[in-house]
């Protein structure tokens, strides 16, 4: 099954087509090797489309204001990795469920953190969107979280003291882009009790600052004991994700999510590419790997307005281009 995110399956007949992220069909990408200037070096990046001649040819140029940047970050090491590493069959055991960041994982998570601090990257991210799992619930608020947490009756912490048998310190929610839970990002669905999520109202207490008002029910109707949701569902509900994600008003924002969800969502793209590029975008992500793309809208669904693009002629004059003038004195003759 080939999927798009220009396919409307998830959208109302009416409703315009989804934004391109990079499709099966014409399309474009725009895949950052290292973190950019949010404007300046964005455009200096080069776009590849689908040529009728070359699949992998030439740059291509589309308006800033109609692309959103998206960093994609698989969660820290989970206490089920360790043994399914080893044998597939230990993601099946229930004392996995809705497994918590390892020792290891934490180290990992403190990393990232340095490297987004570092590279700028958390002075421009407008929003933090996290699976609502724990492993990713501590991820996003350990990565992106704000510093030196202190007891306040007027500010709640990201996350309390020793959450999920962490052994850290609460984290503070000053400073830091606004953390949001979405379902839609969760892990492939059904069967392995690492991937159930706890109640909601269990998350709010261990995540007090966290946005969970997405969240349709307090328990969890998504997964199921006894049905395995499929590779086509997964990837169906990765595209349905990102055509939400163009319905917000950031341009610039953190998904901390899944392997199994990255590398079902992201194979559906980049087959109009080069092989190569193909590979980076498709590829298994490591644990607390980060990795910058674009999604861009080619049929106007956002409908939104340049911040930085400028009329000219202000004030008012002639100001013909030269080839405008000549065709209109050859029309003259």
């Amino acid at each position: 099954m080939s999927v798009g995110v220009n396919s409307s399956h998830f959208l109302p007949r009416h409703q315009p087509i989804s934004p391109t992220f990079v499709s099966s069909s014409s399309s474009s990408i725009i895949v950052y090797n290292k973190i950019p200037d949010r404007v300046g070096q964005r455009l200096q990046l080069l776009s590849l489309f689908r040529s009728d001649m070359d699949p992998s040819a030439g740059p291509s140029l589309f308006p800033l204001h109609r692309c959103k940047t998206i960093h994609l970050v698989r969660h820290a090491q989970g206490i089920h990795n360790v043994d399914g590493d080893k044998n597939y069959k230990a993601y099946m055991s229930p004392e996995y469920f809705d497994a918590q960041i390892t020792p290891l994982g934490w180290k990992q998570v403190d990393n990232l953190r340095k490297h987004v601090h570092e590279s700028g990257l958390t002075k421009r991210i407008d929003l933090v969107i996290a699976s609502p799992l724990l492993r990713t619930l501590q991820t996003a608020v350990g990565v992106f979280g704000g510093e030196g947490y202190t007891d306040r009756m007027d500010v709640v912490p990201l996350m309390v003291e020793n959450a999920g048998n962490s052994g850290r310190a609460a984290i503070s929610s000053l400073n830091c882009p606004p953390i949001i839970a979405v379902e839609l990002c969760r892990e492939h669905l059904g069967v392995h009790p690492c991937d159930k999520r706890r109640n909601i109202s269990d998350y709010q207490f261990l995540f007090p600052a966290v946005d969970f008002s997405l969240a349709k029910s307090d328990d969890d109707t998504w997964w199921k004991a006894d049905i395995r949701e499929t590779k086509e569902e997964l990837a169906a509900r990765g595209l349905k994700f990102l055509n939400w994600l163009w319905t917000r008003k950031e341009k610039e924002m953190a998904i901390i999510t899944h392997s199994g969800f990255l590398f079902h969502t992201l194979s559906t793209f980049g087959n109009d590419c080069h092989p190569l590029v193909k590979k980076e975008i498709c590829k298994h992500f490591a644990n607390c790997e980060l990795r910058s793309m674009v999604i861009v809208d080619r049929s106007m669904i956002g409908f939104e307005h340049s911040t930085t693009n400028y009329p000219g002629k202000i004030p008012s004059g002639l100001d013909l281009p030269s080839d405008v003038v000549d065709e209109k004195a050859e029309e003259r003759t």
